[in-house]
């Protein structure tokens, strides 16, 4: 009798640890399935830097981290010194005049990418816009915008606008309007005279 008893004891427990032990080995086969964190580490490595994390060389040699022109609205434009739209360095001076304390900051990058227009070193290139046009916004160290060595920060640009996206700039004084919370919202090409730019400005500040 008490032999039966204790065969039906044992009976009984190896009936409720059994599906215990089962449900554990299940659980821990799913705990170690994790085939989502390589994906998310992909996508990471994969996403595009936004404006404010580039730093740019001046044209006097002092870098300017564009972090500090988080909501400002930003006119970032290709110059050269001996081209036929030249003469928009005086327009792009009176955007930066009419409109720089409403948030406006007009960004000039000196190429010599096209035609060799823009020949000249930091000096003579900053004489020349003061001389000629005096330009008080900021310019930058003279950079290529096009190729494989073209400046990271006209990479982005070039990728971020929506009207033709990643294609290559044509010619000087194109342009890039960016609202202040640093979305490329318009890219103008060289034709498109400062002036005629007013409405998409004021739009955005």
């Amino acid at each position: 009798m008490k032999k039966t008893i204790l065969l039906s004891l044992i009976a009984a427990t190896s009936l409720t640890v059994i599906p215990s032990i089962t449900a554990t080995n299940n659980s821990s086969v799913k705990v170690e399935a994790k085939p989502a964190p390589a994906a998310s580490q992909k996508s990471k490595e994969n996403k595009v830097s936004k404006i404010y994390e580039f730093k740019e060389k001046s044209l006097n040699g002092k870098e300017i981290d564009f972090s500090g022109y988080k909501g400002d609205v930003l006119l970032v434009v290709n110059t050269a010194s001996k081209c036929g739209f030249t003469p928009q360095y005086k327009g792009l001076e009176e955007l930066n005049k009419k409109y720089s304390a409403k948030g406006l900051k007009v960004l000039g990058f000196p190429c010599n990418q096209f035609g060799g227009q823009e020949p000249g070193d930091a000096a003579e290139i900053h004489n020349f816009c003061e001389k000629n046009y005096g330009v008080d916004f900021q310019m930058f160290d003279k950079i290529d915008v096009n190729g494989k060595d073209a400046n990271p920060l006209y990479a982005y640009l070039k990728e971020a606008a929506p009207e033709e996206k990643g294609a290559d700039i044509k010619w000087n004084f194109s342009k890039f309007l960016v609202d202040r919370k640093g979305n490329v919202v318009k890219r103008f090409d060289s034709k498109v005279k400062p002036e005629e730019l007013v409405s998409e400005i004021e739009k955005v500040l």
